[in-house]
């Protein structure tokens, strides 16, 4: 994009944007594209989880090419727009979940000239994003599904994001331009103790301190591949997060999905109360004995709950 204008009013100038789409677009008598739904994963995820459920269903009165997929790489990640790909570091404008969503937005204005949505689909911190869009902008779009995700930063999450925040900040060398071996310091600190989160209470309490120290290791691994600003920024706009007040705005007819083990998402607190706080919403709570989300036990019964969801556009 030409431009990006923050909420804070700073603007950067020629903003790239990684996205990717499937399926095929229709289109009304004006021209307009009908049935864009827009993905928003997890946080790791290139993918949404909720993907997965294209393959339990193909043999049903269902077909993923009826939808024009949209996945755009959000505001603060190194694939788009972020403080390590445009070399800002510490500089980069301070985000919201708000400026993610006016990030995507405007891209979809101007790349595909969408103003309006089929639906929002996402997961956990990608959930953040539609919320927020749901709840700013909610004649945007005719549906929402969320999975494991919340409408506010409070408790164990608000804790944990304090913690990072102050292991950050007692990184010396953050404000330096520069790498610092510091840094790698950081980063690890930080994946371990994200890692807190990683496996649901039941998979952890099997596990040998042995299985748990390798498990760690990997984890944190992976994270060294992020840059520590751009974990910064982010970690600054989820600690700001709460919608609660606005919900009620949301007119999206929404499905909330929640898995019970879940570390950072308890389905008690993040997902049933939405029942009453959004007017047109289902609530609908599992329970698995796995360690992750793709297996035979709970990916059937919810993909024919979203299939059930759908049917009735």
């Amino acid at each position: 994009m030409d431009s990006f204008e923050f909420e804070s009013g700073q603007v950067l100038e020629n903003v790239a944007v990684e996205y990717a789409v499937s399926g095929i677009p229709k289109y009304d008598d004006g021209g307009n594209i009908t049935n864009a739904v827009v993905y928003c994963p997890h946080i790791y995820s290139r993918n949404s989880i909720l993907a997965q459920y294209h393959n339990l269903i193909k043999n049903q009165d269902f077909n993923k090419d009826d939808y024009f997929f949209i996945r755009i790489f959000p505001l603060g990640v190194p694939e788009s727009c972020s403080p390590s790909s445009t070399g800002l570091r510490h500089n980069f404008p301070k985000y919201t979940f708000r400026d993610r969503v006016n990030f995507k937005r405007q891209f979809l204005a101007e790349k595909f000239n969408i103003n309006h949505l089929f639906g929002l689909v996402g997961e956990g911190l990608g959930g953040f994003e539609i919320y927020t869009w749901a709840c700013e902008y909610p004649d945007e779009m005719d549906f929402i599904i969320v999975l494991n995700s919340s409408f506010k930063t409070y408790a164990q999450r608000y804790i944990l994001a304090k913690c990072m925040e102050n292991i950050i900040e007692s990184c010396e060398d953050f404000y330096l331009e520069g790498y610092s071996s510091s840094f790698s310091n950081v980063s690890v600190s930080i994946f371990r103790l994200l890692f807190l989160g990683y496996l649901p209470d039941k998979v952890v309490k099997k596990l040998s301190n042995d299985e748990i120290d390798a498990l760690m290791e990997d984890y944190v691994e992976d994270g060294l591949f992020m840059d520590i600003h751009d974990f910064k920024s982010r970690n600054d706009c989820i600690l700001e997060y709460n919608v609660e007040d606005k919900l009620p705005n949301i007119k999206a007819k929404s499905l909330i999905l929640g898995i019970g083990g879940h570390v950072f998402f308890d389905p008690k607190d993040d997902m049933i109360p939405l029942e009453s706080l959004i007017e047109n919403s289902k609530v609908f709570v599992y329970d698995s004995s796995k360690e992750n989300y793709y297996d035979d036990e709970i990916l059937p019964e919810m993909g024919m709950e979203i299939l059930s969801f759908l049917s009735d556009f």
